[in-house]
């Protein structure tokens, strides 16, 4: 059988290795990237580095490692027809070959999430805490590290299908946790619908699963804190009336202590020694702001939710994200990724109909009470008058 010189992605030049992991659109758009992450042109300029570049960031490691993965991917294509979004490909170098402290990197996410708090604090813009025991409080603090902290660390040593399985392992959690805290039990129907968003989810995201023994065990210790920790930001904002900036104002100094912690003990040595740059330095700070407004937001969307709500939204999100690149985009995650999201899109419909009929109900029921006062009322008043 005859092969055709021609690069099958693109279908415009000769498929060289040069073409292949640079000058191919698909490989164009990786290093367009991944450019404001390594700071550099391109595969060959990071090549041409003198020595003294290996005691900076290792360009040359890092260039070398993207191409790899890019002509990893172009194996991929061709083998399975199997094409990863791009910004995938970028997420696997910095995971391999970027900022390897996760816990560290939490930790200054916080810091700048204090920082930005303390000033809104300054300015009167947070509203007076209500009472409230400090139990509850620095339980948050201390679930909201080790889930931010864990996370960082199961992105590092998980491949992203596994991380994608332990994210969707979050909801069953969510609802026994329910159970066994406040007796809250979760219809049948709404079973049926959470367990096809589950899957549809997982047939759209896991398509990378590779075992590795350290991120299970990591995986799985994230699990339970992320479950607890969205179940105490719903419930502090709805029952105790605090509002999403209070309760961060309050918990993150929490959250800071116990990232300090565990810095040392899930983080390797080597952090001083990184290359703090202005550049390094201000794209993690921005990094920082971004991690506050993701806070901020899904605080927000918790205290007007529910815990598992806004994790069917989280991955709303998700299917959103994929069907939008391969539209627009035309990235084609394979067919099977794009049935599954499908699928789970479905499932949240379902999800959605039934909470609004949940609530057309109970609206339904305070209404009649209200009419009956006011009809009693109004009998009343008429049997007064002579």
């Amino acid at each position: 059988m005859e092969v055709s010189p021609i690069c099958f992605r693109c279908g415009k030049d000769v498929e060289t290795s040069l073409h292949a992991v640079k000058e191919c659109e698909f490989a164009s758009v990786v290093w367009d990237i991944a450019k404001s992450c390594f700071d550099k042109d391109g595969y060959e300029d990071s090549l041409q580095e003198d020595d003294d570049s290996f005691d900076k960031p290792l360009w040359t490691d890092l260039a070398l490692v993207l191409a790899w993965a890019i002509w990893n991917d172009r194996n991929t294509e061709f083998h399975e027809n199997t094409r990863r979004d791009p910004q995938l490909t970028v997420a696997f170098v910095l995971k391999n070959a970027g900022f390897q402290f996760p816990v560290l990197l939490s930790f200054i996410h916080y810091v700048v999430t204090l920082a930005l708090i303390a000033t809104l604090n300054a300015l009167s813009l947070i509203p007076p805490s209500p009472p409230l025991k400090s139990t509850p409080l620095f339980t948050l603090g201390l679930v909201m590290s080790l889930c931010t902290g864990l996370a960082n660390v199961s992105l590092k040593y998980n491949s992203v299908g596994f991380y994608q399985m332990a994210k969707i392992a979050v909801t069953p959690t969510i609802v026994l946790a329910e159970y066994l805290w406040y007796k809250k039990k979760v219809s049948f129907p709404k079973v049926v619908a959470l367990t096809v968003v589950s899957i549809g989810v997982a047939i759209a995201t896991v398509t990378d699963l590779q075992f590795n023994m350290l991120g299970a065990i990591v995986a799985m210790s994230w699990i339970i804190p992320s479950a607890i920790s969205k179940i105490l930001w719903s419930s502090l904002q709805q029952r105790e009336n605090y509002t999403a900036l209070a309760l961060m104002w309050k918990t993150t100094p929490i959250s800071l202590l116990c990232l300090l912690i565990m810095i040392p003990l899930l983080d390797p040595p080597g952090a001083f020694s990184y290359n703090w740059n202005f550049l390094n330095t201000s794209m993690i700070l921005i990094s920082g702001v971004f991690g506050f407004l993701l806070q901020w937001s899904a605080a927000l969307a918790l205290g007007a939710t529910s815990a598992i709500s806004h994790v069917v939204l989280g991955q709303f999100k998700t299917c959103v994200l994929l069907l939008g690149n391969y539209y627009i985009f035309s990235s084609n995650p394979g067919k099977t990724s794009i049935c599954g999201a499908f699928v789970a899109i479905a499932g949240m419909s379902y999800y959605t109909y039934l909470n609004l009929k949940n609530e057309k109900l109970k609206s339904g029921k305070e209404h009649p009470q209200k009419d009956d006062k006011e009809n009693k009322d109004n009998s009343d008043t008429l049997n007064r008058e002579p």
